[in-house]
């Protein structure tokens, strides 16, 4: 871990387990399984990965409506990335 990635990495670290707090299941298990990818390539500054884990849990989780108050630590976990200099979209929207 860097300095660079601790906000990010404790971020993360909130946000799972409240995600295996979710009901079990098979969309609980897809949201852990990006989610623990998502940590990894944080934690490897795999720049790729970042943006393609984010997605695929942002995608999960408003699937499944958003559970138990996960929206804002994941947005701040997109904020720490962001901040961090890891782009976490494949397009910003224009301003």
């Amino acid at each position: 871990m860097s300095e660079r990635t601790a906000a990010s990495l404790a971020t993360i670290d909130q946000l799972l387990p409240k995600l295996q707090a979710l009901s079990p299941g098979a969309t609980r298990d897809q949201i852990l399984e990006e989610a623990d990818a998502l940590r990894r390539a944080v934690a490897a500054f795999h720049l790729e990965a970042i943006r393609f884990r984010m997605y695929a849990v942002d995608r999960l989780l408003r699937q499944a409506g958003d559970p138990d108050d996960t929206r804002p630590l994941l947005e701040t976990l997109r904020h720490d990335l962001e901040t961090a200099g890891f782009h976490t979209r494949s397009h910003q929207a224009p301003t």
